[in-house]
């Protein structure tokens, strides 16, 4: 009878994993369109909270006490972030998150250790704690470096220093190395160490000489590494669900990445080893003028409010200017009384527009922005040739056209918006500063379009109070 019930309790929890997995991957799949990415965040929440009350109950833990202490401090850091922590700076709370997962996996990997001993470990548990401490540590220092550049006090510029790449491979190469000698030889206690404070500076390494215009997929990728990481500490601690909830985010991760490199049309290992950009948007750098002689015209709050009152379609391109501003409020309320008007308003989103990914379909949809009206950049490309006044909000590399028009283009070959399409655009920016890439935006100087200079806002608030006047 004993053996029954505990087959049929063994059964149970099987089923009840292969639940709680379903609702990660209904989650995941919901998460890709805007309209239904709450719900989906919702399914694999409850998915998780499952998958914990399950693992509980099956490893008959005895003592509670630190576990429960353990939750409600780390809910209530969590509530207390979610409701205080600024959308803008919601990149740089990712990043820490992926962070602390990874470190979350490589401490399963350390205390497992501890606890059972080398001499009580198999291959296939020595080969998966190697791995989960690597791949941890290189995600908790990385994820650091990240946070740090995104949030200003790293510079967002490349920091590179002489046969830095052929620093990262050789160490990369020796990491491997070493979690293959600590599986064969788990009683050399030094290469736990050595594999540790490797993988941590192999973290710094790793991002430090990435540039700010790159942010988007170091975060996709981190995250896919914190997914890696949690997949072998499952394989560690022989759990199922925490192996396949890991690597479904592994390979969420990495798709993302490659759709944010396609974007950006840049390899991986380019985005990694090329030190590509860096230039800070930082609201605090204005009044640099251009590099060349390019012809600048200003426009006024009234000037656009009759440009667009009598448009049939305007289409808003926000970006991280935007989001700085903390303007999306405003946005909407423009987009409101240009519908009023009888303005067809769409939106029109690039894979990399802000600081991570999905950043600017966030923005909106906290402002109550119509789903049905966000495109992206496949989508809206095909709009502007139709579209009468384009209103590029705080963005700037992302409509360069310098992508499609000038070879020698450091951004030459990156899908771009192609607003240059459309019977005029207008600029809302601080100054004529470059963006993230640091090469000059051509948009600036072209026939058809306009800059309006000032904080985006304000300037919005302008545009609202010049589109009333005129009403």
């Amino acid at each position: 009878m004993g053996a029954e019930t505990t087959s049929f309790l063994d059964s149970a929890i099987m089923l009840l994993y292969l639940v709680a997995t379903s609702f990660f991957i209904l989650g995941i799949k919901r998460l890709g369109s805007a309209a239904t990415a709450r719900s989906g965040n919702q399914l694999a929440a409850i998915g998780m909270l499952l998958g914990v009350a399950v693992t509980l109950f099956d490893q008959q833990i005895l003592r509670y006490e630190w576990i429960v202490a353990g939750m409600v401090l780390g809910g209530l850091i969590g509530a207390v972030l979610a409701r205080s922590v600024a959308m803008t700076s919601m990149p740089e709370l990712v990043a820490l998150f992926n962070g602390l997962g990874g470190a979350a996996s490589a401490l399963v990997a350390w205390g497992e250790w501890e606890r059972v001993g080398a001499a009580g470990l198999g291959p296939d548990a020595l080969v998966t704690i190697g791995l989960s401490l690597l791949i941890g540590s290189i995600t908790l220092t990385g994820s650091l470096m990240a946070f740090g550049k995104l949030n200003g006090f790293i510079t967002g510029k490349p920091i590179t220093f002489p046969a830095q790449n052929v620093l990262t491979v050789v160490l990369m190469v020796g990491m491997l190395v070493a979690s293959g000698l600590f599986a064969w030889n788990p009683s050399i206690e030094m290469l736990f160490w050595i594999i540790l404070g490797g993988s941590l500076l192999l973290g710094v390494l790793t991002v430090l000489p990435i540039g700010g215009a790159d942010m988007p997929v170091v975060i996709s990728l981190l995250n896919s590494y914190s997914g890696l990481a949690a997949s072998m500490a499952g394989f560690v601690l022989n759990n199922p669900l925490l192996i396949v909830s890991g690597a479904l985010v592994g390979a969420a991760g990495l798709i993302l990445t490659n759709i944010m490199c396609v974007a950006m049309n840049r390899s991986l290992l380019n985005v990694l080893f090329g030190g590509f950009g860096g230039g800070d948007s930082s609201p605090a750098m204005e009044g640099a003028g251009p590099a060349t002689d390019m012809i600048i015209k200003e426009t006024s709050a009234d000037d656009i409010a009759i440009q667009c009152g009598y448009a049939s379609k305007v289409v808003i391109v926000p970006g991280y200017g935007l989001a700085v501003a903390q303007a999306q409020h405003v946005v909407k309320e423009v987009a409101t009384l240009l519908e009023q008007k009888g303005v067809e308003v769409l939106y029109g989103i690039h894979p990399v527009a802000g600081r991570m990914p999905g950043h600017m379909n966030v923005l909106l949809a906290e402002a109550d922005v119509p789903y049905d009206q966000l495109y992206d950049m496949e989508q809206i490309n095909s709009e502007f040739s139709t579209t009468d006044v384009v209103l590029i909000i705080g963005a700037n590399d992302v409509v360069n056209p310098a992508a499609k028009s000038n070879p020698g283009s450091p951004i030459y070959g990156m899908p771009v918006l192609n607003v240059q399409e459309a019977g005029r655009t207008i600029v809302f920016k601080r100054s004529l500063k470059p963006g993230f890439a640091g090469i000059e935006n051509e948009l600036f100087g072209a026939e058809q379009n306009q800059m309006f200079f000032g904080d985006a806002k304000k300037s919005l608030q302008d545009l609202v109070r010049a589109l009333k006047e005129n009403e």
